[in-house]
């Protein structure tokens, strides 16, 4: 049972964990390299919260969107 759980500690450190000890030495020389991922799962978030705006925008537009208390029925 013991050589199971190392196995498992085996997979994750010597494996899965490679990118982020990457990551971490990184970090030490260039800040900004090591932080692009993030940098650009925040644009991503931004993009799609712009567009989910608009689309909102759309609906109340066009007069499709019910916004009163009783506009679902689990609500009433």
């Amino acid at each position: 049972m013991k050589s199971f759980f190392e196995a498992i500690q085996s997979l994750f450190v010597d494996i899965l964990f490679l990118p982020f000890d990457a990551l971490r030495e990184l970090e030490l020389t260039n800040w900004w390299a090591a932080n692009t991922i993030n940098w650009i799962l925040i644009i991503v978030c931004c993009v799609a919260m712009l567009y989910w705006l608009k689309q909102l925008n759309i609906f109340k537009n066009n007069n499709e969107d019910d916004d009163n208390t009783t506009a679902h029925s689990f609500l009433k």
